[in-house]
């Protein structure tokens, strides 16, 4: 029994063509290999294996004959039948017929030739590429130009995709001529069926080649690495991706090309977080600093800033320094830094120190302390079970 493609994709049985490409395209790009060169192996060969999953309940649901197939039998490749399936027939052997044939001559009816020799002779978009670029946290926020290695498929220029020496190179296939399709009739004990398939001869192309390129091999494409110089603009985050149209893989039959997909990795900062287009930075100061009140000076992406902070300040108190935060995407104007003050308590004392804090702490008063002294009053009305 096959898997279950369709939970597979996360789809329901009704999804049309456009969903079923949509999912397809949303968990290809969370679970492609080049996003896990950094993983461990194991989080590797579960992505590789993913992925692989992924592209089969694919390459299964997208095509008519085979998802009729599977619809009908919960197996692409039709019913499954064991020794004697057909009984009286002896298994469809007795008249010298193959069921295969027969199965597939039905299941064209659902579309299954037709559209895949439309497809053979259709131009197809080609592929895209999904890759990743780790960048600073200042690139992130300045924006920054990287160069990238991207492998892909392209149209040799000799032949000129055709796989034809000089693009010319070829003859009309006179088995199907020129159409890249064939029908066949076939009579069987059930009647008679004829089906519309792809050419044998031409592969669905109409055209044989007759003396192929030696750029290519006669393939019309092959892999090269190329470089390809991205613009990543001011204000990107973390996990955000960025289309580069005409980038991708090469498309087949005059198709356009794939985009090229680059997920940004951004490296976290020793001092920055970020939230959206706005900054955060944490800042000790001495428990002297916060009850005399201090200036601090507070470096930001722009220069350094001068920040007053009042006395008596309490800890975890957060000051606003504006416009001073990211540069947001798609506008001209820029976020705000947050500053959290916290006071830090020294974790060792002289005796000297010991001894001026004794005579501070018999100085001090109990409305200095308001939250102390608030705490000890409801203290005070906690009721203990006895």
């Amino acid at each position: 029994m096959a898997k279950n493609y369709y939970e597979i994709l996360g789809v329901d049985k009704n999804a049309s063509a456009d969903d079923l490409k949509a999912a397809y395209r949303k968990l290809a790009k969370k679970y492609h290999p080049d996003l896990f060169t950094t993983a461990s192996e194991q989080e590797k060969k579960d992505a590789e294996e993913k992925f692989k999953e992924i592209n089969h309940a694919y390459d299964v649901l997208s095509d008519p004959q085979k998802k009729a197939a599977y619809d009908a039998y919960g197996d692409e490749n039709g019913p499954q039948m064991g020794a004697g399936g057909f009984g009286g027939f002896g298994g469809g052997e007795g008249f010298g017929i193959n069921m295969d044939d027969i199965f597939s001559t039905i299941f064209s009816g659902f579309g299954g030739g037709g559209s895949r020799s439309a497809r053979a002779n259709a131009p197809q978009r080609g592929q895209d590429i999904l890759t990743a670029a780790t960048i600073s946290f200042e690139e992130a926020a300045f924006g920054v130009q990287r160069i990238v290695n991207v492998r892909r498929v392209e149209s040799c220029p000799d032949c000129k995709g055709t796989g034809a020496k000089g693009g010319t190179a070829f003859k009309t296939c006179t088995k199907c001529n020129g159409s890249g399709r064939v029908t066949t009739t076939q009579r069987t004990p059930f009647g008679q069926f004829s089906s519309t398939g792809i050419c044998p001869d031409c592969k669905g192309r109409g055209k044989i080649i007759t003396d192929p390129c030696k750029t290519c091999n006669g393939q019309g494409r092959f892999e090269k690495t190329r470089e390809v110089k991205i613009n990543i603009p001011a204000g990107i985050d973390n996990g955000q991706r960025i289309t580069y149209q005409g980038e991708g893989h090469s498309g087949i039959n005059g198709g356009e090309k794939g985009s090229l997909v680059v997920e940004i990795r951004v490296t976290p900062h020793k001092l920055f977080v970020r939230n959206g287009k706005d900054l955060k930075i944490t800042v000790p100061v001495d428990f002297v600093e916060a009850a005399l009140g201090c200036t601090l000076q507070i470096p930001t992406l722009y220069g350094v800033q001068q920040l007053k902070v009042p006395e008596g300040t309490q800890s975890g108190t957060e000051f606003k320094i504006k416009n001073c935060g990211i540069k947001d995407l798609r506008k001209n104007d820029r976020g705000d830094l947050y500053v959290k003050v916290v006071v830090e308590v020294p974790k060792s004392v002289s005796h000297e120190q010991k001894e001026l804090l004794k005579k501070f702490s018999s100085a001090s008063e109990a409305k200095q302390y308001p939250n102390k002294r608030a705490y000890e009053e409801a203290a005070k009305t906690v009721v203990v079970k006895k």
